[in-house]
């Protein structure tokens, strides 16, 4: 496969993921994670789905196309790993949707920076929240989604946080 024809593929499935993930947290109050801003597009594409939501933006540098950069109250720059922890406070209030486009191109540096992202989201996150990733994260508690009609497995990832029952 071509790069641009895998290019196409990825960009097809963040936007069907996040799609998806949007019509699923419709009744669930909170805000938003992006982590990666990239060019901005699923930025972008996120404030379109979602007007009304704040949407907290994580990179290590701001690259993206001018239109596509958030205020700077929801911009975090810098190292993921020092900037996520203890971003509740700043937030406000758990997340209810997450998408995380962090592949570096290094398998992996990659692995092992999901394997780090599980633990360091889990207490960011409300019950019945969604995570959408380039990169499978496996947490005790999310719960995996099917991915939306075209995606292909492991193209993209999906999950729910569990939502506890209570006695």
């Amino acid at each position: 496969m071509s790069r641009l024809d895998s290019f196409i593929r990825r960009v097809l499935a963040q936007r069907d993921c996040l799609s998806a993930a949007a019509t699923m947290i419709d009744n669930l109050p909170g805000p938003i994670l992006e982590l990666g801003l990239g060019n901005g597009r699923t930025y972008d594409h996120l404030r379109e789905c979602l007007p009304d939501r704040e949407i907290f933006v994580f990179d290590r540098q701001v690259a993206a196309h001018p239109k596509c950069i958030p205020d700077e109250k929801h911009m975090i720059i810098g190292d993921i790993r020092r900037t996520l922890p203890g971003i509740l406070a700043k937030i406000g209030a758990p997340a209810v949707l997450t998408h995380c486009d962090i592949g570096t191109g290094d398998k992996n540096a990659s692995l092992e920076l999901a394997e780090w992202l599980g633990g360091a989201l889990k207490p960011l996150l409300a019950p019945g929240a969604i995570v959408v990733s380039d990169q499978k994260i496996l947490v005790p508690g999310w719960i995996p989604l099917p991915l939306p009609s075209g995606v292909p497995n492991d193209r993209y990832f999906m999950a729910r946080v569990e939502i506890t029952k209570v006695a």
